[in-house]
């Protein structure tokens, strides 16, 4: 008779025999090339914490080509660097590739991902997306709002103004543009009510952009994330930015409830007013809830703030490093602005060079360099390889807008090139895709595009702008997932007062 552990190692010989057994007989599958493996981590040594994940994959991508695959963790990730693997991404096979994968921060804080940006493909994400593109981002509500930009751009420059007098003045322009788009979007979102929650909910935001955007371990290994989370303490921070993000959310749509219930107000409606409305009609298949509300708010603020910002910080820094395309920049606005005292759209509609030097500052500095994460719904083929169900599929924005084989000294900032370019924003050509393209395109860029020509028009017509260190050119991204700078950008405002204007 076996005594009892001679037993148990039989048994466990027999199991693991037949384990390798399946192992070796299993056909593995057809990934894209990748870097070799280690157990447990996969392929995370390949990625340094101190490099830019944007520019890890486009290294990566130059030694097994445009189309990669890595394995984080637990999850395989699919990298695309070319605008034909983007193409079969965000076009050819954009339906199964059109859902967001489960990331830890965006369930803890963004009302488990019941917003537009991270909902999972569906009948309740083409309703919010519905909302969003004919209600609250429609071009007619980007009009509407210019009041708005209009009175916040016309604060800042009368703050740089009474700072400098006629005399030049260093200022924090990282510091203006978030001061700027915080208040344009909130006016946006809250009307007035804001006011009274202003610090505290900017606290907050700022929060939340620090923690959405970063890939954590939680959600490299999902079967220990629980664990990983509690012990970081990310987990207890998540949640305490989501309990102060609810409280003041809440007091705003009460404060709109009884305002609408009263019939207060001068009908001009911001975005809460608008989806209290569409909850109340029952317009929709499916009810908004207040949840609702909260997420699809959450979104846009999130969204409409970081990456703005980001851009205008990117555009200032450009022109710096390039006078003679800020000096010609500003000759095309102040020609057209001659006289005036109040801009309006179609002035700035005909500013095509300002128009170039946006496009050409996104196509180096997209606000998103690595596109948000999509999830693959079933295993399915992509040019002859095999891409597994639930992985991972990332879009290197950035490697795109700097591919030699589409664009022509690709390093260079040369607003000219799209002189003669019929590339947009609107996701219809794959070489360029700073908003993203497909049915996840974002629906804030006309918002978006907006905000930054009248606040570009408006410095760039009233101040000449200079580096404190004409030597000096500070070009360090940071360590976030948005396209931002490392460091604060610092420039010298000197008021221009042509004579002719006088």
């Amino acid at each position: 008779m076996l005594q009892l552990p001679n037993l148990l190692l039989s048994f466990l010989l027999i199991f693991f025999s037949f384990l390798l057994l399946h192992l070796l007989k299993t056909p593995k599958p057809n990934l894209p090339p990748g870097p070799w493996k280690l157990p447990i981590i996969g392929s995370l040594h390949h990625i340094s914490i101190n490099a830019l994940t944007h520019h890890s994959f486009l290294s990566l991508a130059r030694k097994y080509g445009p189309l990669f695959h890595l394995k984080l963790g637990q999850i395989y990730f699919i990298v695309a660097s070319s605008s034909s693997t983007a193409s079969e991404i965000l076009k050819t096979h954009d339906q199964i590739f059109a859902s967001r994968p489960t990331m830890l921060a965006v369930k803890t804080i963004a009302y488990n991902s019941i917003g537009i940006g991270f909902s999972p493909y569906g009948p309740y994400w083409r309703q919010m997306r519905k909302i969003c593109t004919q209600e609250l981002l429609s071009s007619k509500k980007v009009k509407f709002f210019g009041f708005i930009r209009e009175e916040e751009s016309l604060k800042i420059v009368e703050r740089i103004g009474r700072g400098s007098g006629s005399m030049t003045l260093k200022v924090n322009m990282t510091e203006i543009f978030m001061d700027v788009l915080n208040v344009n979007i909130m006016r946006a979102a809250f009307g007035k009510d804001w006011e009274s929650n202003r610090e505290r909910f900017l606290k907050a935001l700022k929060e939340t952009m620090m923690l959405l955007p970063l890939l954590r371990l939680a959600d490299l290994f999902p079967s220990l994330g629980f664990v990983i989370s509690v012990l970081d303490g990310s987990r207890a921070r998540m949640k305490n930015t989501r309990r102060e993000i609810d409280l003041i959310l809440d007091e705003i749509i009460a404060e709109h409830v009884i305002k609408r219930e009263a019939k207060e107000g001068d009908g001009e409606e911001d975005f809460v007013d608008i989806l209290l409305r569409v909850k109340e009609n029952g317009e929709f298949q499916i009810p908004l809830a207040v949840e609702n509300i909260k997420a699809v708010i959450l979104d846009i603020l999130v969204g409409a703030t970081e990456t703005t910002s980001g851009t205008l910080d990117w555009v200032m820094t450009e022109l710096t490093r390039h006078p003679e395309i800020m000096h010609r920049a500003q000759l095309e606005i102040r020609e057209a602005l001659r006289g005036k005292t109040v801009i309006e759209e179609s002035d700035i509609n005909k500013l095509d060079y300002l128009k170039m030097i946006i496009k050409e500052t996104l196509r180096l500095h997209p606000p998103l360099p690595l596109l948000i994460p999509r999830i693959c719904n079933k295993e399915t083929k992509l040019l002859g390889f095999t891409i597994p169900s639930k992985s991972w599929v990332v879009v290197n924005a950035w490697a795109i807008g700097r591919d030699p084989d589409y664009w022509e000294n690709p390093e260079s900032f040369n607003p000219d090139r799209f002189k003669q370019c019929t590339v947009d924003f609107i996701g219809a050509n794959y070489d360029y895709i700073p908003f993203g393209a497909g049915r996840r395109i974002c629906p804030g860029m006309g918002f978006a595009l907006a905000g930054i020509e009248h606040f570009l028009t408006l410095l760039l017509y009233h101040f000449d702008w200079e580096l404190p260190d004409p030597k000096v050119f500070d070009v360090d991204e940071g360590l976030t997932g948005s396209a931002r700078r490392k460091n604060d950008l610092y420039l010298l405002a000197r008021p221009y007062s042509p004579i002719s204007d006088v």
